[in-house]
């Protein structure tokens, strides 16, 4: 399903923000959008979370429910 392809590229993206946070002391998302407190810095954070969410649904997904997805 479309929407769980964009939450898993969101939770990507947040992944590797943290990752580059945590290893380097560096946030990419502050970074590009003019700081932590930035209106599109915050949008950018609520969406990862929000995505970050939707893939613990994917968890629980069965077998048969991915297939279904993956052919429709």
């Amino acid at each position: 399903m479309v929407i769980d392809k964009i939450a898993l590229v969101l939770a990507i993206i947040g992944a590797l923000n943290w990752g580059g946070i945590g290893l380097f002391g560096f946030d990419t998302v502050a970074f590009l959008c003019g700081g932590q407190m930035a209106v599109l810095s915050r949008i950018i954070y609520a969406l990862v979370g929000l995505a970050g969410l939707w893939c613990i649904t994917l968890l629980f997904q069965n077998g048969e429910e991915r297939h279904a997805h993956h052919t429709a």
